[in-house]
């Protein structure tokens, strides 16, 4: 079921949390919301869903006007942060409670509550109380609950942000092996960026209140709209007034005649990778490297060094705007 957003507006008292916010998800799109805390993100995740009303524009799901419909008539699952889950009912039941609700016939609500726990990976802990399941387990509760109604859009809201970063990368891998299966249009807040890179089809910035960018994983890191945008997704560091990322840099031990002279302030190898600061004049520099990358540099604190972009590093000067085509 597509999506669509017009010209939505939301303030809560003086604070604008939504300005004049247009945005077209397609029918099975696997959506990012991704911004800075307070944005304005979960604001217009929560006015898709029907638990908060804009003060002006629209909200269309598949063709329909939803905006003024209330939460329970928009078929629209929602998974919090924090689970929500019945504590008393076993899984199972916590699965079923959609289905109970809308008084599906019990072999119905039985086969389609199974398939839902196999698709999870929880038919083993049906009989098990929510206390008795790990954090993840919890939380694929969570979303096999949500599908159970076998809605038209699937809501979540920052899904994995309270589990541990291990965990969390096991659940973004399951959420997009679990979307090619279902399909279900699905939209997620997150403030990870990470997350939003390795699962999305698409993401949309959100700052202040206002969208700065819409794209694929690869336009939003390739081809970043503004500084904003380079700086929020991915690490950036800057030479010569100009942000650049830290991997497109590489550092010369000789004069290279195109490099910024510099000397080596600290080294740091973080698993794989080095990572280097440089005092480049008055700027500080940080360029990464691979292990034997650096080992074959010879340097150590205190060398002097050049550092210049790689071929074909991309670039944004500092709070310029450069032109990129939206997804």
């Amino acid at each position: 079921m597509s999506i669509e957003i017009n010209g939505v507006g939301k303030q809560f008292g003086d604070f604008v949390a939504l300005d004049d916010v247009s945005l077209h998800i397609p029918t099975g799109q696997l959506t990012a919301l991704l911004g800075p805390s307070g944005g304005g993100k979960s604001t217009l995740l929560r006015i898709i869903a029907g638990l908060e009303h804009a003060d002006r524009g629209r909200v269309q799901i598949e063709g329909l006007d939803a905006t003024h419909l209330p939460a329970q008539k928009r078929n629209v699952g929602f998974v919090f942060q924090h689970y929500a889950a019945f504590k008393h009912l076993t899984v199972y039941r916590n699965v079923a409670f959609g289905l109970e609700i809308r008084k599906v016939p019990k072999q119905q609500m039985r086969t389609r509550v199974n398939e839902l726990l196999e698709l999870v990976h929880l038919s083993q802990f049906a009989d098990r109380l929510p206390s008795q399941l790990s954090g993840g387990q919890r939380q694929r509760m969570a979303l096999a609950r949500a599908l159970a109604v076998e809605p038209n859009v699937l809501l979540l809201d920052e899904p994995f942000g309270a589990l541990d970063a291990k965990v969390r990368k096991e659940l973004r891998d399951w959420l997009r092996r679990l979307h090619d299966e279902v399909h279900v249009t699905t939209v997620f807040v997150t403030h990870d960026q990470e997350e939003a890179l390795e699962v999305a089809d698409e993401i949309v910035i959100i700052n202040e209140g206002r969208i700065e960018q819409i794209g694929t994983p690869d336009q939003l890191y390739d081809e970043p709209a503004n500084d904003f945008v380079m700086r929020f997704i991915g690490p950036v560091t800057e030479l010569g007034g100009r942000l650049v990322r830290p991997h497109d840099l590489e550092l010369v031990v000789t004069d290279p005649g195109d490099g910024h002279y510099g000397t080596v302030r600290r080294v740091v190898r973080v698993g794989y990778e080095v990572r280097v600061e440089i005092q480049a004049g008055a700027e500080t520099v940080l360029v990464t490297a691979s292990r034997s990358q650096f080992q074959d540099l010879g340097i150590a604190e205190g060398s002097p060094v050049w550092v210049r972009p790689q071929r074909g590093a991309m670039s944004v000067a500092s709070s310029q705007k450069i032109p990129v085509a939206a997804g």
